[in-house]
């Protein structure tokens, strides 16, 4: 019989078990980033299954602790047996109900569950080893809550344990003395402990992440499930005296599978969509041409899973130290009700695609930075004021912003700084400019909140400029990018003025746009066709050229209205420019290379759309916002090349600041930084 002999104390024991436990979830977090990511993806051709069925397999690690004597009625060795450790089986089918990307869920689990040992070797008086060694068999109920913190395929699990014996035999073996070898050995003994404990109420706990195998257009999705729990020795005593108790460490995993919600309504209309075609007008010899970008069909909307960033400025009005009202500051008693949470919700639509409830949310934005110093109590911040008064006045303005988290969400004083300065280190107003300076100005008044601790920053970011962590929104996307008609104006030797264009539908009803300065306008397709489902089209564009001509040309498009399946999704992702910049995108590689790029679905479609604030010159901005989502291109497809993938379509526009398209008004500064930005929407395979 093979003997374990176990040394130390009971919280030697105890350490062991934990660091055990630590060390295997933190494994589970690093395949976290080790699995491949089109498993998000799956979202998109189809709807993760909710309800996973299958069955999990795992060792159980027990160890004995306190001691046992009597065995039962008819035996009581000479010694009492203490400690001990054993390897036993589980095995259980599994039950488990997650939505994708949502914080909660449950598993339940009905099986078999070993918690056999062998007993630490003892010695008799007459120095004769005695061993023994137990076999404990349980039926078990393990129902469970289970949290994804990160809302990932990571997740911890924790509920009761309901234990039913079935099996609780034992073989006793008294050895001979090594010092008398020649002596006959003592049969061993078997028989069945008595006073059992059962049923048994207990308590478990663990951590698993589920790696899909299954590609994402499969109906039948398969994941394999990792799992690591502690069943601490509360309630698991296995009879009812003497002071035996069991621990047990269970490492395993489960093999499940579900059925996806198959997006079927909408996908013959899918199908008939392709790549807009510029349709080309006629006009007067010139190397000036006129175009007109329709696509087949129109979206009216799809539901997004948007990630918006959440930039790290508090704006303050001219000539003011207090926080602005369009800022929402809570009372301390609503503090505990506030959830970030709670801002991740639908609402209504802008028909730019954006909705003004992402605004709303950004006007929490010292809520949502309070309510996270709160979850991480070691996150420390620097409130840096900036302020065209001079530095002290941006310390009142950093000040300000101190007071509101110190005294509204009891964050302590000495884990918030601040300071004051002239200029913000990224400044809109530069030296020797003369136009549109209050707007510049408006936009250098501010408070920068910038922090080391990661874990309120975006990821792959740092530095005074990092914006803190985003807030995953789920909205209804009305008039997507890709449902926007396009009017170019193509103009290499630069002899044009100025240009417009008029709509008229059948019954001769006209929608006048211009005139325009920029070589590109884009408005969305239902703006032009209302309410109806479908329509041909007359386009008339003029251009006026310096020399006081005008080009002239017609052409009549064919649009269609279509309403996608209510569970196709877009995933949304966003990064934010300065002021005048382009290349700022730099900053943002790895960003979009592991988490942007990765998200792509094979064969998949990505909308990269440009913008910009209203400040300077029409046309450069839309330069300006072409030339941002041509950087994001170029990451974008070096991540894809390297991964030996070019299955992905791309649709790049700049937008400028066009305000039918731009994501917000440009009334306030933070609109303003929000509307230099490229937009990203994925989409999946046109089938």
């Amino acid at each position: 019989m093979k003997n374990y002999i176990f040394h130390g104390s009971c919280n030697n024991h105890s350490l062991y078990i934990t660091r055990s436990f630590v060390a295997f979830v933190w494994l589970l977090l690093c395949c976290t980033v080790a699995i491949p990511k089109h498993s998000q993806a799956q979202e998109v051709p189809n709807a993760m299954p909710s309800w996973w069925f299958g069955g999990a397999v795992g060792g159980n690690l027990n160890f004995y602790r306190g001691s046992t004597h009597q065995l039962n009625a008819g035996l009581t060795p000479p010694v009492v047996f203490k400690d001990g450790f054993g390897l036993g089986l589980y095995a259980a089918p599994t039950v488990s109900y997650y939505r994708p990307k949502t914080l909660f869920g449950f598993i339940f689990q009905f099986g078999y569950d070993n918690r056999k040992g062998t007993f630490t070797e003892q010695f008799t008086d007459c120095d004769c080893p005695a061993n023994l060694s137990t076999k404990l068999d349980y039926l078990v109920i393990e129902p469970s809550l289970r949290f994804a913190p990160f809302r990932s395929n990571f997740y911890l699990y924790a509920g009761p344990r309901l234990a039913f014996n079935w099996n609780h035999a034992f073989e006793y073996q008294l050895e001979v003395n090594p010092a008398f070898p020649g002596q006959a050995p003592t049969p061993a003994i078997s028989g069945d402990f008595s006073e059992i404990s059962s049923p048994l109420l207990s308590m478990q706990f663990g951590a698993g992440i589920d790696i899909p195998l299954s590609a994402p257009e499969k109906r039948t999705q398969f994941v394999l499930a990792p799992f690591v729990s502690v069943h601490p020795y509360f309630g698991q005593h296995p009879r009812q005296i003497e002071t035996w108790n069991i621990t047990t460490v269970r490492a395993g995993a489960a093999l499940k599978f579900g059925l996806s919600s198959n997006n079927s309504k909408g996908v013959q209309a899918e199908k008939a969509k392709e790549e807009a075609k510029p349709l080309l007008a006629a006009v007067q010899p010139s190397n000036i041409r006129l175009a007109v970008y329709a696509p087949a069909n129109i979206p009216v909307e799809r539901r997004a899973n948007e990630t918006f960033p959440l930039r790290n400025y508090v704006f303050f009005d001219l000539g003011s130290t207090a926080i602005p009202s369009r800022y929402y500051q809570l009372k301390p008693s609503e503090v505990k009700s506030f959830k970030t949470e709670q801002l991740e919700v639908s609402s209504p639509q802008r028909p730019s695609g954006r909705s003004a409830r992402q605004l709303d949310v950004y006007y929490h934005l010292l809520n949502i930075l309070g309510d996270r110093m709160q979850e991480n109590p070691k996150a420390t911040i620097q409130l840096v004021g900036s302020s065209e008064k001079g530095a002290a006045d941006g310390q009142l303005m950093a000040t300000s912003v101190k007071t509101y988290l110190v005294d509204v969400w009891g964050i302590q004083p000495q884990r918030v700084g601040t300071s004051g300065r002239t200029k913000p280190v990224l400044a809109s107003e530069q030296a020797g400019g003369t136009r549109e300076l209050v707007r510049l100005r408006e936009g250098d008044r501010r408070v920068s909140i910038e922090s080391t601790s990661p874990e309120l920053l975006m990821e792959f970011r740092s530095g005074s400029d990092a914006p803190l962590k985003p807030v995953m929104l789920q909205s209804v996307q009305e008039a997507p990018a890709e449902s926007f008609v396009q009017f170019e104006v193509i103009d290499p030797d630069k002899q044009l003025n100025t240009w417009s264009f008029e709509v008229k539908d059948y019954l001769g009803v006209v929608q006048r746009y211009g005139p325009y300065t920029q070589k590109m306008v884009a408005v969305p397709g239902k703006r032009l066709m209302g309410n109806r489902s479908e329509g041909r089209y007359l386009i008339s564009m003029t251009a006026v050229r310096k020399i006081g001509s005008a080009v002239k040309a017609d052409t009549s498009v064919q649009m269609v209205q279509w309403a996608p399946d209510q569970k196709e999704q877009v995933t949304r992702y966003s990064v934010i420019y300065e002021f005048n910049n382009s290349e700022a995108i730099l900053v943002y590689n790895d960003y979009l290379t592991q988490v942007v790029a990765a998200n792509i679905p094979p064969n998949g479609r990505v909308y990269l759309n440009g913008y910009s604030d209203d400040i300077g010159d029409a046309q450069y901005n839309q330069q300006l916002s072409l030339s941002r989502a041509q950087d994001v291109l170029s990451i974008l497809q070096k991540a894809l090349r390297s991964s030996n993938r070019t299955d992905v379509t791309f649709y790049v526009v700049g937008y400028g600041e066009e305000s039918a398209t731009t994501p917000f008004d440009n009334n306030y500064p933070e609109e303003r930084f929000y509307n230099r930005t490229v937009m990203i929407d994925i989409l999946p395979a046109i089938k």
